[in-house]
């Protein structure tokens, strides 16, 4: 066979297979927390395919037990659900109840700051995320809500993608919000260039 044949014949295979690799290796499992509008699980969806090129699947509600219930501003700990739900599958978790964190903070001195209300949680490295839409609603119209809602579904998907927060960019949208919004209401559903080449290498 001559050798132009074989180098086309190859690139045909690697392309197949890098084809294959992006639109059937990975599946979202989308699941509400609790009663979550349908208009918002469609966002998720619609943007987590859109952006990652993964297949997702909406998912029958889960109740909220007691047992993810903090002790002390009864909002929903992002901890123990993220424990409770960390399986081999790869899982968000939506709801518009409050989540919280026991927050880690280096200055003046390391302490923890107990319940501190986040938008999201997620293992980096993992399988498993949590978002909420209780902050994200807050002096917001519905598109407003919507538009958050997008990027931190995939700054939390990019998490356990194995991103860290990004101190590069401030419109990237893995900035760290620090348990505010204005800060994801300044980035665009776009990763800067290193973390973009951080997932595709």
């Amino acid at each position: 066979m001559p050798r132009v044949s074989i180098l086309i014949l190859l690139f045909l295979i690697f392309s197949i297979n890098c084809f294959a690799t992006v639109s059937s290796n990975k599946t979202i499992y989308i699941y509400p927390l609790g009663r979550v509008e349908q208009l918002y699980l469609n966002t998720v969806r619609q943007s987590i395919q859109g952006f990652y090129h993964y297949k997702c699947v909406i998912m029958p509600i889960l109740p909220i037990g007691n047992d993810l219930i903090s002790p002390i501003k009864k909002r929903l700990d992002a901890s123990k659900v993220l424990k409770k739900y960390n399986t081999n599958r790869n899982i968000l978790i939506v709801t518009e109840r409050d989540i919280c964190h026991d927050k880690l903070v280096l200055k003046p001195y390391k302490h923890f700051i107990p319940e501190y209300g986040i938008l999201g949680l997620g293992y980096r490295p993992g399988s498993v995320c949590v978002i909420s839409l209780h902050r994200m609603k807050r002096n917001a119209t519905k598109q407003k809500t919507l538009d958050r809602l997008q990027k931190v579904t995939l700054h939390e998907i990019g998490h356990n993608l194995g991103l860290d927060h990004c101190v590069f960019n401030k419109q990237c949208l893995m900035n760290d919000a620090n348990g505010t919004i204005s800060q994801v209401d300044r980035e665009k559903v776009w990763l800067c260039t290193k973390c973009s080449n951080f997932i595709n290498k």
